[in-house]
């Protein structure tokens, strides 16, 4: 029986996709979560076969839950989304994510990746893996894109600066940086690229 952890932060698409894998008999949903930090625990506390991770959910999207619980032995994660970008994909992959697979998927099909996955395979959709090929490397250094991956979500200086544990002039030069690097005005215009391009 493989065992599978879930997380969405949409009630109605977390429980209908919960009822379609219960149908096979070779899956069981264990636990289920509606956010990224209550996804990292259900996890840990549960060590299913496999995680299934929305990206978009609050607190921690998918990516960020899959390096949090990278190391637990025998638990690969499998990222489902709506915003299936190349750049998205890049971070999950670089995150050690074992599937990654658009909401547009059919259940049945979903689960027979899922029997992949726990075999030890891999599953990349393959449209947006020949995306993935073709776009250029993302400019912006990790430390540019975490000050910008806090300034997606507003606030001031002194805010992202506080979230980032970084001094405020600091905050100020990394986002300098990658508004020149993007050839962008602000700063929310440079972390909105930055998240339309899957970098964040």
């Amino acid at each position: 029986m493989i065992r599978v952890v879930l997380a969405d932060d949409e009630d109605l698409i977390r429980g209908a996709l919960a009822a379609l894998l219960e149908l096979e008999d070779d899956i069981t949903v264990v636990a289920q979560a509606s956010d990224g930090d209550a996804a990292v625990a259900e996890v840990r506390r549960h060590e299913p076969d496999i995680a299934v991770f929305d990206l978009e959910m609050p607190r921690r999207d998918g990516v960020l839950a899959a390096e949090a619980v990278r190391g637990l032995a025998g638990v690969a994660v499998v990222i489902v989304t709506r915003h299936a970008r190349p750049g998205v994909l890049r971070r999950a992959l670089s995150a050690g994510v074992r599937g990654f697979v658009p909401k547009t998927t059919p259940a049945a099909q979903l689960a027979s990746i899922l029997r992949d996955v726990h075999a030890g395979r891999r599953y990349v959709d393959s449209e947006i893996a020949a995306a993935a090929l073709t776009e250029g490397a993302c400019p912006l250094t990790a430390r540019e894109l975490d000050v910008l991956r806090h300034a997606l979500r507003g606030g001031t200086v002194a805010d992202i600066a506080r979230e980032a544990h970084l001094a405020a002039g600091t905050v100020r030069n990394y986002l300098s940086s990658a508004m020149t690097k993007l050839g962008v005005r602000t700063r929310y215009e440079a972390a909105r690229l930055a998240w339309e391009e899957g970098w964040i």
